[in-house]
């Protein structure tokens, strides 16, 4: 076990590792656009979905009960499925990737309406507020911290099951994974692994130190003084 890790080290640390097209700044590379190009695609879909059922009230049961069940559609399956009908392309890997997202942006968008005091809504109405006018100045400006984590946990769920990428022969930090497996290197498994966990982790805490930075009270904003 030792020597395992000792050569995970190596690996990880090698400078012909993170250098040309197999290196890992390129692997990352690729990794970081499927997984963002996926989450704005899901965010198009997702978003606008949340906010108006949230809005209206109205096919809330719906689309929450359509959600959960994108959630539970297996991911690799859900590749093959679309590869077979429609050849080797990257949409397969975005379709699954995109169906993973959605969910959490709709279920947190959805809870950030729901969770508007409904008294600020009848204020903004009685004077004089338009339907979209609360929606945009009053109902979205208070959901957004939940909005924003919707939108985080979509996007690490879908950079730590980005690796399916590789599943079709494509690239991405899932590469060393698909690669190491067939190598029987289990080095390269690890490796990939790992990088896949580190960035994962890595953006959680740096999205979430931006939430807490946009959305908690910070005594200087509020004008206090020691």
């Amino acid at each position: 076990m030792y020597e395992l890790f000792k050569n995970l080290g190596a690996w990880l640390v090698a400078g012909e590792q993170w250098s040309g097209p197999d290196g890992i700044a390129h692997r990352l590379t690729e990794h970081l656009q499927y997984s963002l190009l996926a989450t704005l695609i899901a965010a198009a879909i997702g978003l606008p979905i949340g906010l108006l059922i949230g809005h209206t009230g109205k096919g809330a049961f719906l689309a929450i009960n359509l959600a959960s069940f994108g959630r539970a559609l297996p991911t690799v399956g859900l590749v093959v499925l679309v590869f077979l009908a429609g050849g080797l392309s990257m949409l397969p890997v975005y379709v699954a990737l995109v169906a993973l997202a959605v969910p959490a942006i709709v279920t947190n968008t959805y809870a950030g309406m729901t969770a508007v005091d409904p008294d600020v809504k009848d204020a903004a109405r009685g004077q004089g507020m338009r339907g979209h006018q609360v929606l945009l100045q009053v109902e979205l400006p208070l959901a957004l911290p939940l909005i924003m984590t919707g939108l985080r946990l979509a996007l690490i769920q879908v950079v730590a099951t980005a690796t399916i990428a590789a599943y079709v022969s494509f690239g991405g930090l899932g590469r060393y994974v698909f690669d190491g497996l067939a190598q029987r290197d289990l080095v390269q498994v690890l490796g990939g692994a790992v990088l896949v966990a580190v960035v994962a982790v890595a953006l959680d805490l740096a999205l979430s130190g931006l939430q807490r930075f946009l959305f908690l009270p910070h005594p200087h904003r509020l004008g206090t003084s020691s």
